[in-house]
């Protein structure tokens, strides 16, 4: 389908079962790879990122099985994670070494390609790691400097993907590294850490961007046995010990994919929305937009394994906010869409990073926004956002982009939305707008 028309709704009410998070998903595949034990995963979502790790862990001979420990296929993980059946992963990190150059394809997977390409610079071979023409212009060439500098033989074209790497092991020690163009370089070294002969000491020049990943891996890391302290936000240190798996672990709901919802249970006159999965015990970030929505004006009710909210009276509008989203940059999109509802120019700050992540999104946001009649400022580092007394409809360009698909489907509330290329969903939520449509009413 290369486009979906979103009539002009009027509320949101219903509820929903969030897809497991994508960040959680593929650390903890990762993570259990790297172990000896067999691990029964649970709640994988049906995402692209996913479904690519789970393919070169299959291509490097991992066995994933079901529940009577038949080894799968990959046609046969698909099918289990559709359905939502639990896995289990038998880990053995000397899996990741190699006798012959291999080449890993990441897509524009991120979350996966990043920390893979630290722990294979801890074992031993030739290895190219590269991804699609989106991950290609994506930086890297922060983790790759900090490899470089343990005294690996590394290098990535232009600052980016693919990836060159002559493995022979790392000692480990002390490094000083950057954080400020993405979190995934700290949260990588962090992964890799355990194996690398005397651990590792991580010194950052300045706080890094995103600080909730950064926790979420060293809580995932802690789940796993491993030994990571953190003095604030410049230092971090990491044993060197194997990793031990927990029997089961559930990957809880996408924090992130849940703004959607909460934006649009928090729009005046809708709700309840309730959001099932996740909650006020969550180890994400993310889980902290529900405190600005409450800003807004939404009434939000977290529990330990659900949310409520509902949105003010019919009528009204939302509360502009000026705010600093350097936390979790993923929702401040969410938040720019939302703003066209506001009584107010709202300012969303501290978002540079947006701009190196599956497409230039600050520009995107800009340009989408003002089709729908929005006046946008555009800094290299925030956006100034101003409503229109009246929404336009409007064709929004993805840019093979997953939440600027996502996160525009929430401008309906205003006026006839039509999302170009809504597949690109598929990223890391393919059953989105199944999910979000039948809330919508007119």
């Amino acid at each position: 389908m290369n486009a979906l028309l979103i009539p002009r709704f009027a509320t949101v009410q219903g509820s929903v079962r969030l897809p497991g998070s994508k960040s959680i998903a593929n650390r903890v595949l990762l993570l259990s790879a790297l172990t000896r034990q067999r691990t029964r995963i649970q709640n994988l979502p049906l995402a692209d990122d996913i479904l690519v790790l789970l393919r070169n862990l299959l291509d490097l001979g991992f066995p994933i099985e079901d529940d009577q420990a038949r080894h799968l296929d990959f046609n046969q993980v698909l099918q289990a994670v559709t359905r939502r059946q639990d896995l289990w992963l038998k880990g053995d990190p000397d899996r990741f070494d190699c006798q012959r150059p291999i080449t890993l394809q990441l897509d524009n997977a991120g979350t996966a390609l990043r920390p893979l390409v630290a722990v294979l610079a801890t074992r031993r071979g030739s290895y190219i790691i590269d991804g699609n023409e989106q991950m290609r212009r994506r930086p890297i060439q922060d983790l790759v400097t900090a490899l470089q500098r343990l005294g690996c033989q590394i290098e990535a074209t232009a600052g980016c993907p693919p990836v060159r790497l002559e493995a022979r092991g790392l000692k480990g020690g002390k490094i000083e590294m950057s954080g400020q163009v993405s979190s995934q370089f700290i949260s990588a070294m962090l992964m890799a850490a355990p194996f690398m002969q005397e651990g590792l000491t991580i010194r950052l020049p300045a706080d890094p961007v995103s600080k909730p990943y950064i926790d979420l891996s060293i809580s995932l890391l802690r789940q796993f046995d491993a030994a990571v302290k953190r003095d604030g936000w410049r230092s971090f240190q990491v044993q060197a010990a194997p990793l031990r798996a927990p029997e089961c672990i559930t990957v809880e709901g996408d924090a992130t994919a849940a703004t959607y919802f909460l934006a649009a249970g928090a729009l005046p006159g809708s709700g309840p929305v309730r959001i099932e999965g996740l909650g006020s015990a969550s180890i994400q970030g993310d889980i902290a937009f529900c405190d600005l929505l409450q800003r807004m004006g939404a009434a939000v009710n977290l529990e330990a394994g659900s949310i409520t909210i509902e949105g003010p009276p019919a009528g009204t509008r939302l509360r502009a906010l000026d705010v600093d989203m350097n936390a979790m940059p993923d929702a401040a999109m969410t938040l720019a869409v939302l703003a066209l509802f506001a009584d107010g120019e709202s300012h969303i700050r501290n978002i540079a990073n947006l701009r190196v992540k599956e497409s230039e999104r600050i520009q995107g946001l800009r340009i989408e926004l003002e089709k729908l009649g929005a006046r946008v400022i555009e800094e290299p580092d925030a956006l100034h956002i101003s409503p229109p007394m009246t929404l336009r409809p409007a064709s929004i360009e993805t840019y093979k982009d997953h939440r600027m698909a996502m996160a525009f489907a929430l401008a309906a509330y205003g006026t006839d939305v039509t999302i170009l290329d809504p597949g690109c969903v598929s990223k890391t939520y393919t059953a989105f707008f199944d999910d979000f449509l039948p809330l919508c009413r007119s």
